[in-house]
């Protein structure tokens, strides 16, 4: 992509980072409205039948993936003209969704900053290696990032890891305005859950909100992962690194049904989105429709994404992502490549363990 036609299209999004205040209240009305009704009719269909309540976790999981969405533009101060509405309503969200508002927000903006950057991984991003660092690795490191990559643990255990756990502590290095977040939505979800709690009795709170958080965070797990993790997404080294290839090359359109597309906050068109962080989730499919460069994005389907849990490593010299039984079809070559930067013994583990 030229440095005119990189110019021109961030230029040609600029229309679209404008915040519509009155959009942005009526997708609080049409979210948090939902999601509260669902929530109680989820707890009064348990004297019926679990039966009639799962299908309402299903779908209340749905609002709360959308809840996220809105909480996300907080974060890129696109939901409200007002830095002090995003900060006070982002935090607010983020009870509703387990996230830290102040400590989601700075990760996920360095994402935004280095995403398809082969230099710059580590923060706000998900542990991705490339076909040469996987084979340097030591053994154990290569058995941890196979657990890591592996479906099961990324879709079962990640919500857990990552929802429950990891974020109810600060990162190394926050910062008190960061820190003090992390205590208060902390301190807020405690008093919310116990809240209710002592109104419906504990296990009925377990079977109602346990399946939701589980569902809502696997969903979101999927879409962060998905929009970035496809056959020939795009990764570069510092000196050649793109921001604009990056969002329009790396990230795909995710074209879900319209239903799904709505739940989802349009975030599918995740090029647009990283493109220009500053346009509001309302104004995405606009902005995609309305600038043709942007059309030719990579376009994922419900059931083309299903492929991406394959992928495994980032072949540098073939641009590609590839999982790790095609790694066996050429293992021997790479092996010769970086036999400089790896001892004898850890030549002989690459061949044992591939």
């Amino acid at each position: 992509m030229s440095a005119l036609k990189i110019k021109n299209l961030k230029k040609d999004v600029a229309p679209f980072e404008k915040t519509d205040t009155k959009a942005s209240i009526i997708q609080i009305i049409n979210t948090l409205g939902p999601l509260l009704l669902l929530w109680y009719l989820a707890y009064a269909s348990l004297s019926i039948s679990y039966w009639l309540t799962v299908p309402l976790i299903v779908i209340t999981a749905g609002f709360v993936v959308r809840t996220f969405i809105l909480f996300h533009d907080c974060c890129h101060q696109s939901f409200f003209k007002s830095r002090t509405a995003n900060d006070i309503f982002g935090t607010i969200l983020g009870v509703l969704t387990l996230v830290p508002y102040q400590q989601w927000k700075n990760t996920h903006n360095v994402h935004h900053a280095t995403s398809g950057n082969l230099d710059k991984r580590g923060t706000g991003d998900m542990w991705l290696l490339t076909v040469e660092e996987y084979v340097a690795l030591p053994f154990w490191r290569r058995i941890a990032y196979r657990v890591y990559r592996n479906p099961l643990i990324m879709l079962g255990v990640g919500p857990i890891a990552v929802f429950l756990i990891e974020y109810r502590f600060n990162r190394k290095g926050a910062k008190p305005k960061e820190r003090i977040n992390t205590y208060v939505t902390n301190v807020a979800i405690v008093a919310l859950y116990a809240l209710l709690i002592s109104f419906i009795g504990w296990q009925a709170f377990v079977l109602i909100q346990g399946p939701i958080f589980f569902l809502s965070g696997l969903l979101g797990i999927w879409l962060f992962y998905v929009q970035h993790q496809f056959e020939h997404s795009y990764f570069e080294h510092e000196n050649e690194w793109s921001y604009v290839q990056a969002a329009v090359e790396g990230s795909s359109y995710y074209q879900l049904p319209k239903p799904l597309q709505w739940l989802t906050g349009n975030i599918g068109f995740h090029h647009v989105h990283h493109l220009s962080p500053r346009v509001p989730n309302y104004h995405l499919e606009k902005a995609h429709n309305e600038t043709e460069p942007l059309q030719k994005a990579t376009t994922v389907t419900l059931r083309t994404s299903l492929k991406s849990l394959r992928y495994r490593l980032w072949d540098e010299e073939n641009k590609t992502f590839i999982s790790f039984k095609e790694l066996k079809g050429y293992n021997s070559t790479t092996i010769e490549r970086i036999g400089e930067q790896c001892n004898d013994n850890e030549i002989e583990l690459a061949r044992k363990i591939n």
